[in-house]
């Protein structure tokens, strides 16, 4: 049977669970490991403080400490001290950080704001609006509106752009001028280099903010009027 106390030179005893706490290491059962790693910084200088009484007071007198072992001891548990300390801090910080992005993001609620998407809402002769993406600059970008049956009901071309997010105000008629009906229609674009080549495009879905959410990934979130929820660094731009 192992014993739960170790001989000090001298003939005194000290608790096992203290020389673990202290040195770091644990017994053959997980739930001393699962212990020994929950103890906070504050109560591992005490068992070290403990400890060190019991060791001087039970040291051979013609075989000494070792101070070096007592300065190293003492420096691990100051380190432990010290990250304990900043993980409090750290803590601390993200919950002051999330409650700033919320009462950010409340902010939002009734807003139109522009996310990564392929489709525009068009209610009572108004649109929710769209816009692109451009990875760099170009001569001219082209977006096609197409109804739910695929049939195309207007092309707009909105010229040179730079680099950036272009938002686009569009009244909702096809290409002969009649208002379209309500509903949702798709949208794509193409873009061409001042080269002549194609150039890279991302469309923008028009929409409001009708609540802010928590995902579930813990960080915020907004829903919007289509049904979708995005987090905040998907937001394009706020019109």
């Amino acid at each position: 049977m192992t014993s739960s106390n170790t001989t000090i030179d001298g003939g005194g005893t000290v608790s096992q669970n203290l020389l673990n706490a202290v040195n770091g290491t644990s017994s053959s059962s997980s739930s001393s490991s699962s212990s020994t790693s929950s103890t906070s910084g504050s109560s591992l200088q005490q068992t070290f403080l403990q400890l060190l009484v019991a060791q001087l007071q039970n040291q051979d007198p013609t075989n000494p400490m070792d101070s070096s072992q007592m300065t190293a001891q003492l420096a691990q548990i100051n380190t432990v001290t010290g990250i304990s300390q900043l993980n409090t801090t750290l803590t601390s910080l993200a919950s002051q950080l999330s409650a700033g992005t919320n009462s950010q993001a409340s902010l939002l609620i009734g807003q139109n704001v522009l996310v990564p998407g392929s489709t525009t809402t068009v209610a009572s002769g108004a649109s929710s609006g769209f816009g692109v993406t451009l990875s760099s600059a170009v001569s001219d970008v082209k977006v096609t509106i197409k109804d739910k049956s695929g049939n195309i009901v207007n092309t707009v071309d909105l010229g040179a752009q730079s680099a950036g997010t272009v938002p686009v105000s569009w009244k909702p008629t096809d290409s002969s001028g009649n208002t379209l009906a309500d509903g949702t229609y798709s949208i794509s674009a193409t873009a061409t280099s001042s080269t002549g080549a194609t150039a890279s495009v991302t469309t923008l879905s028009g929409a409001q903010v009708e609540s802010v959410v928590q995902q579930s990934d813990g960080s915020t979130g907004l829903l919007l009027n289509n049904g979708s929820t995005v987090g905040m660094s998907s937001v394009s731009a706020i019109l």
